[in-house]
């Protein structure tokens, strides 16, 4: 039996999701784009902060456990956030997936280089 390629599979869960929610970024304005752009850099933000918490870092604190249960849970949180703003930009999964490979190629580079200079033009044919 052939499973489906999972990436693609993500991507049109979130799709079916965001519908459900009433977000269609096929009919969106600019003017809509940018502020769903907003809307998921937000998301993301506050996901981060709440991935923050799962592990204790307050020095000074020492009543935290680590939740990784928690943690894992708000990585797939952002995971949604991110999929959803990759769909906002017109990305499919073979578009983040090629854009992941070739990006991971130039983190390679700087790598061996050393990376002792900032050269955003390395970037610019992702």
């Amino acid at each position: 039996m052939n499973q489906p390629d999972r990436l693609e599979e993500l991507w049109r869960l979130q799709r079916a999701l965001n519908e459900r929610i009433g977000v269609r970024t096929e009919t969106m304005t600019e003017a809509d784009r940018v502020q769903w752009i907003l809307n998921y850099c937000r998301a993301m933000s506050q996901e981060i902060a709440e991935l923050t918490d799962s592990v204790p870092w307050k020095w000074w604190a020492r009543y935290q456990k680590f939740d990784e249960q928690n943690a894992r849970v708000e990585v797939v949180d952002l995971l949604h956030f991110l999929i959803s703003l990759a769909q906002v930009l017109g990305m499919s999964a073979a578009d983040v997936f090629d854009a992941y490979c070739k990006k991971n190629a130039v983190n390679f580079q700087r790598q061996d280089s050393g990376y002792t200079v900032k050269d955003s033009a390395d970037s610019k044919h992702i």
